[in-house]
């Protein structure tokens, strides 16, 4: 469906404007199917990409300032994020020994155990939302997202 349908705009979209309606009403479509999956566990998209941030750490301590810098929302408040998953039992905390104005994330078991659990569910996610394109299609958007996101 065209976006003007989607939206119900009565007056004529510029091209540039339909892009970035697009892109924008796409980005809205995809935080609601994901955050379904999420929901069960009780984690947004952002606690949830902070706990993969840590299991990529290997076992590894990251501090916030890392956390942010490869955060997919850069907008994230990484200490909001880190206390809540603290509460949750999926990461801890601590000072670090070396300079105690610096603060060490872990990932915790538990947090490992719920990635586990939601790593196929999100990969039938992803497959499910890309499946009406074929390999070329996909290479293509990815490419041209890219090449509109680095202008």
């Amino acid at each position: 469906m065209k976006i003007e349908d989607e939206i119900k705009s009565t007056v004529e979209l510029t091209l540039s404007k339909k892009i970035i309606l697009n892109i924008m009403y796409t980005q809205n479509i995809l935080n609601e199917k994901f955050n379904e999956v999420l929901k069960p566990y009780d984690l947004s998209g952002e606690q949830y990409n902070v706990l993969r941030i840590l299991r990529g750490q290997k076992g590894n301590p990251a501090n916030m300032c890392m956390i942010q810098e490869r955060m997919v929302a850069k907008t994230s408040n990484t200490t909001r994020l880190v206390d809540k998953l603290l509460l949750k039992q999926l990461v801890t905390r601590n000072v670090c020994p070396d300079n105690r104005r610096k603060i060490e994330v872990l990932i915790t078991q538990k947090g490992l155990d719920v990635l586990a659990e939601l790593d196929p569910k999100v990969i039938e996610h992803e497959n499910a939302l890309t499946s009406n394109l074929n390999t070329k299609e996909l290479e293509q958007l990815n490419n041209l997202l890219e090449k509109y996101r680095n202008l």
